[in-house]
């Protein structure tokens, strides 16, 4: 039995190694309160999340586009702006006017669960408003026009929409309470922006610190587990 010592030791420290990982993985895993920014897709009638900034995108007349704060972990998992109104009953109130567009704007401050502590949201339920602009205004043209104050970091991220919130800028926010902040931390992905953030933390879908992922690292801990599990069994047979 001496002679299968080390191999139980080194299951034992393996096993252990396990566990530290996963509680790892659990300590890691944050979101980040941002406005995100959406088109309408009026064929299918959903939201979309966009593809450009609203510094680049151009919405044509007729197009709705929305905002919505939240906690999010990345653009996949994003709270879409809540709301069915589409460009006419938001418009119904703007004529056309020749040399101008109409956009069609939600703005949805998010609930109280996404809120910064000691903030509320300043409307319950979304804003809808209609900007008329230039033909070759962008999003931010029409954002600026019908919901200031805006507020944007050294960035250029946009941080507040009508003044909201007042502080805070896309944190990172602790996954197991929803308002732990955590400080240093990237931006939010893809996060609604204006030149020069580009997509913030990059593609939006990875884990952001460019080292493999603890999942990884879990695997391969339990891999190594299951073999030195076997090593022991065979050497213990042959005893």
């Amino acid at each position: 039995m001496t002679r299968n010592r080390p191999a139980l030791r080194a299951l034992l420290v393996l096993g252990l190694l396990l566990a530290v990982l996963g509680t790892a993985g659990q300590a890691r895993a944050v979101g980040y309160r941002y406005w995100s920014f959406w088109d309408r897709d009026s064929a299918g009638g959903t939201w979309v999340y966009a593809t450009q900034g609203p510094s680049t995108a151009r919405p044509a007349d007729g197009d709705v586009q929305g905002f919505r704060f939240s906690v999010s972990e990345d653009s996949k998992h994003s709270a879409k702006p809540r709301g069915e109104s589409g460009f006419a009953a938001i418009c119904a109130k703007t004529p056309a006017r020749e040399g101008a567009k109409r956009v069609a704007l939600v703005l949805d401050f998010g609930t109280a669960e996404d809120a910064p502590s000691g903030s509320t949201p300043p409307d319950p339920s979304p804003r809808t408003v209609c900007a008329r602009v230039d033909e070759d205004a962008t999003t931010a043209d029409a954002l600026a026009a019908v919901a200031k104050p805006l507020r944007y970091d050294t960035n250029a991220l946009l941080c507040a929409i009508a003044g909201y919130p007042r502080t805070g800028c896309g944190e990172a926010v602790s996954d197991d309470t929803g308002s732990g902040e955590s400080p240093g931390a990237s931006p939010p992905p893809r996060a609604a922006s204006e030149p020069g953030n580009g997509d913030g933390s990059g593609n939006g879908d990875g884990d952001g610190d460019g080292g493999p992922s603890v999942g990884l690292l879990t695997g391969i801990a339990a891999v190594a587990v299951l073999g030195a599990a076997a090593t022991w069994q065979a050497r213990r047979r042959r005893g």
